[in-house]
């Protein structure tokens, strides 16, 4: 059996093998709570143990999920089919043998979850199931020194971006009430680190009451990488919608020169979101993701500007914005952030891809 911290490097390992090969993993849980905290439950433990080597293979990994608290299971190559099935099996034999060996007091006092990798996104509410990625946690934790001081750079450069910009702002309302009917801000539920969802801010550019299918079909062409791109000034492609219908004179204005973005230094102050990071994606569009998209929304909180806006911005493939985000992952360090808020402006001003 084996110790947390090896355990939970396994999941991460079969998670990452499940990644690659599509095969599934199942991750069992049993939370006897205070029942195994004491040496004298030692019997406990071995029942519970003695039930579980009854529905595992040698292929499959015991461990404590959580120390003297929460066994695991990990049940690696399961096959690709329904396995709605399989889980309904492998809960009923499991508790029917832990039902036959223990006392009925021990026996409520232990719960058992069962948990799938490759996730089903395939709800817009779906978020991610952080059971799975207990190193995530582990990470968030050892980093928290560090994670504070990059929260207080958000909250300083916020409240700095929103006393400096305040005329803007106010300029910006103006056009756009004068442009259309319609409120100033644009609201949108977005996706937020580990999937979470929040309300994301801009400054309205569109008409009211337009059509999001629009969107939401040129989204699934370029992420599932059918669509080759709009050519755009100087014979370069973009990866964009460069004439959608319904954005506003105005608001085209604003998208070129990203001004529709600053209300998001309000989410940023909120929590939401970080100066820096992926930006966040709407629910419909993690639904096309392949398996590996998806952690560019689970490992950092998206940000207003990020490695992509100041390398390629529109005119890089969908794949390799996803790529971008999780280099970005990879090196994070508050140096790169600074770095790329210091490149941010000129990529604005001189960059010429925004729609």
């Amino acid at each position: 059996m084996l110790d947390e911290a090896s355990f939970r490097s396994m999941i991460a390992l079969e998670r990452k093998r499940s990644e690659r090969s599509g095969k599934p993993v199942l991750l069992m849980l049993l939370d006897a709570g205070s029942s195994l905290s004491f040496e004298r439950n030692e019997r406990v433990l071995s029942k519970i143990l003695s039930a579980l080597s009854l529905s595992t293979r040698d292929t499959d990994v015991t461990g404590w999920y959580q120390n003297h608290s929460v066994v695991g299971v990990m049940f690696t190559e399961m096959g690709s089919d329904d396995h709605g099935e399989i889980l309904g099996t492998m809960m009923s034999r499991v508790s029917q043998t832990l039902r036959d060996n223990l006392s009925l007091e021990k026996f409520s006092q232990i719960s058992i979850s069962m948990h799938v990798f490759p996730e089903d996104w395939e709800h817009e509410t779906s978020s991610a199931n952080l059971a799975l990625y207990p190193d995530l946690e582990h990470r968030e934790r050892t980093r928290r020194a560090v994670l504070v001081i990059k929260r207080l750079m958000d909250i300083v450069g916020s409240v700095t971006a929103m006393v400096l910009f305040f005329p803007i702002f106010f300029l910006v309302a103006l056009l756009v009430k004068m442009g259309s009917k319609g409120p100033i801000y644009y609201k949108q539920e977005r996706l937020g680190q580990f999937g979470r969802p929040f309300t994301f801010l801009k400054f309205r550019s569109m008409y009211v009451n337009n059509d999001h299918e629009i969107h939401r079909e040129f989204m699934k062409h370029v992420i599932n990488g059918d669509h080759d791109g709009e050519v755009e000034g100087e014979g370069k492609k973009v990866y964009k919608m460069t004439n959608d219908p319904r954005i506003t004179p105005i608001g085209r204005f604003l998208r070129r020169t990203s001004l529709d973005e600053l209300p998001q230094f309000l989410n940023v102050l909120r929590g939401d979101m970080s100066l820096v990071g992926p930006r966040p994606p709407i629910a419909y569009e993690c639904q096309e993701y392949d398996v590996w998209h998806r952690r560019r929304v689970l490992e950092v909180k998206p940000g207003i500007t990020g490695l992509w806006q100041v390398t390629g911005r529109s005119r890089v493939r969908f794949d390799d914005m996803v790529r971008l985000d999780l280099q970005y992952v990879r090196t994070w360090s508050l140096w790169l952030d600074i770095k790329i808020l210091l490149k941010t402006p000129r990529a604005v001003l001189f960059g010429g891809d925004a729609f």
